[in-house]
């Protein structure tokens, strides 16, 4: 059985030069960021090495594609798709070489917590459950949210091949629906915006503004109150590395999440199932790590649910026009 996989999966396929639809959604996503940072350069940061960086993400986009074109097969394949993923973890901090030039928004939407709820969640959440295994179970959660994705890529590569395009085009442009508002819509985050107010003013407000303080001060640090434990820890050594005051309304990780979750229940039920307790984890994560207010996190159910319905539809079109 493994060898038959093996010689499956490496075996030669018919080769198909065309570029993948999650290919030249790439290509789309590149021009039009390369084209904000032009309008745009006289305010970014550094929009030369922004654009030295969209120039060779080109160049990279083209490589896997070579690869295939001189070995066609089933991994090769994947490869590609693989490629256009792992550029994801480019374009989100890249949200905020753009965001960071704008009017930070936190204070609107912390009032709005306020308002709506009558406390801060994203403080009393983790005041009540304040608990070393809550914590864990919460920060597994989160954790989880890379996993996720690769559970489902992986799914719809081996168990549903004939879709796998189909199911990666969702991801990516779900993502990028995300990204292109991040560039606008500059809104850190509770453990961001939080430690930089008045301590006793966050409870309660009133919520003032810093303008464009992140712009000055990126390196912000964020850490989550209490002792924790793995997943903690994992969780704090992923935001120390990659994330950015950026990307907080609406919600992503919630928002892909529920992506994902459409994904898998197209799939398969019983994978829905497995991974369900992964995605309520994570939706409460969110506000409990004080990575979003609690309004980015019904904003990421409901905009998760409209980007999956939008990308599909722009999959499907293309597919039918591009066989008729």
């Amino acid at each position: 059985m493994a060898i038959k996989f093996l010689h499956d999966f490496f075996g030669k396929e018919e080769r198909k030069y065309k570029l993948l639809s999650v290919e030249k959604l790439n290509l789309l996503y590149n021009l039009i960021t390369t084209l904000f940072i032009i309008v745009l350069f006289g305010s970014l940061n550094d929009p030369q090495k922004m654009l030295t960086d969209r120039f060779f993400i080109l160049l990279l986009t083209f490589v896997p594609i070579y690869i295939y074109t001189r070995y066609p097969s089933p991994a090769t394949r994947f490869l590609r798709m693989a490629g256009q993923l792992s550029l994801l973890s480019y374009w989100y901090p890249d949200t905020f070489e753009f965001n960071r030039i704008f009017t930070n928004l936190d204070h609107l939407f912390a009032q709005f917590d306020l308002s709506l709820f009558g406390c801060q969640p994203a403080l009393v959440f983790d005041q009540v459950l304040s608990s070393f295994w809550v914590r864990e179970a919460f920060n597994l959660g989160y954790f989880a949210y890379y996993p996720m994705i690769a559970t489902i890529v992986f799914y719809y590569f081996f168990a549903r091949n004939n879709e796998v395009e189909r199911c990666t085009f969702i991801l990516i442009g779900s993502f990028y629906i995300f990204y292109l508002i991040y560039m606008f819509l500059p809104v850190a985050g509770p453990q961001f915006y939080f430690p930089v107010i008045d301590p006793s003013l966050v409870a309660a407000g009133p919520y003032p503004e810093i303008y464009n303080y992140f712009d000055l001060h990126p390196e912000i640090s964020i850490a989550q109150a209490g002792e924790g434990g793995l997943f903690t820890h994992l969780v704090g050594m992923a935001q120390a590395s990659g994330e950015r005051p950026t990307a907080a309304f609406p919600s992503s990780h919630i928002g892909i999440s529920t992506v994902i979750m459409l994904l898998a229940l197209r799939a398969k039920k019983g994978l829905a199932l497995t991974l369900a307790p992964f995605y309520v984890l994570l939706c409460c994560a969110t506000v409990y790590i004080k990575a979003h207010y609690l309004v980015d996190a019904f904003a990421g159910v409901i905009t998760g649910v409209l980007f999956y319905t939008l990308t599909a539809w722009i999959f499907d079109r293309y597919m039918a026009e591009k066989s008729a």
